[in-house]
């Protein structure tokens, strides 16, 4: 009996190490994984264009956690091609640049995608009638000003915009000077107008401002004061920078699994810069020459 006994401990114990081990070997080789995914992000799997949505991030992991598994749901239930999350953590100390970062998310994604949706992490659509499908006639800003909760006048422009590659190469992305929240999109607007694309809007939805999206921002304090001389030099269209002299690094990539299942690419990123040219960026500018807040000024 004893020797039955030790017998089946040896055995127990020898089932528990093959079991660790393979655990070990499967941990390394999704680790791996998935740090080739980061280079291959869309699996050939389904069929039609390929979707990148980005998300500008810095500080907002509650929102984090509830954005990447809700829209994995929610993009799975719509007629649309592979996709995958893109969240680009601003991981330097400079202002926020939500443009910025949107620039360098599709300049890590345009080779494998072909259009992208440029989406805030705390805006997620409740109506299932919202198509995240490829807009080839033009940018389709899926928040149209009647159907955001917060927002109604007629240039807003943000929140969640689908655009091709192709057009937003034609744009040349976003500004790189806004940093700080706020205003970027308003600047994009002048220069998908200035390129006479065709803005596309959903309409005739059964929903309202109230039941089409949830904004569940979590009562952070957002970045939104400006300097005279911030505010002065944002009057203006920028005709100057954007896609094609941006500048940044990535210093670290990887893959991100929420609750076991839901996916996304995380992307740390530097971003460039100048402070003669952009003293704003700096995080105490505002406080050293005085502040305003302003709306809407972006002119062409």
């Amino acid at each position: 009996m004893l020797s039955y006994l030790v017998g089946r401990r040896r055995r127990l114990v020898a089932t528990l190490i093959s079991i660790l081990v393979t655990i070990y070997i499967l941990t390394r080789h999704k680790k791996v994984s998935h740090e080739e995914d980061a280079d291959a992000a869309f699996e050939e799997t389904t069929k039609g264009p390929r979707l990148a949505i980005l998300v500008p991030f810095r500080d907002r992991f509650d929102e984090l956690m509830t954005f990447v598994p809700y829209m994995t749901r929610y993009l799975q239930n719509q007629p649309i091609g592979p996709f995958k999350i893109f969240i680009l953590n601003q991981s330097n100390k400079y202002r926020f640049n939500r443009g910025a970062l949107a620039n360098v998310g599709f300049m890590l994604a345009k080779s494998q995608s072909d259009y992208i949706a440029i989406h805030d992490i705390d805006l997620i659509p409740v109506n299932r009638n919202l198509s995240y499908g490829y807009p080839e006639t033009g940018p389709h800003h899926l928040t149209a000003p009647e159907y955001h909760p917060n927002y109604n006048y007629d240039k807003y422009f943000g929140g969640i915009l689908l655009i091709s590659n192709e057009h937003f190469e034609l744009v040349n992305g976003f500004s790189n000077r806004y940093f700080g929240w706020g205003l970027e999109d308003d600047e994009f607007y002048t220069r998908v107008k200035a390129a006479k694309l065709k803005i596309s809007r959903p309409m005739n939805l059964t929903t309202g401002k109230n039941d089409t999206f949830i904004h569940f921002h979590y009562g952070r304090k957002r970045d939104s004061n400006r300097s005279r001389e911030q505010r002065d030099a944002l009057k203006y269209r920028d005709r100057i920078t954007g896609l094609r002299d941006l500048k940044y690094s990535v210093t670290s990539k990887h893959s991100l699994m929420i609750d076991g299942e839901f996916e996304c690419l995380v992307f740390n990123i530097e971003l460039h810069c100048d402070t003669k040219q952009t003293p704003w960026c700096l995080p105490n500018h505002t406080k050293q020459r005085g502040h305003a807040t302003s709306k809407k000024t972006t002119t062409q």
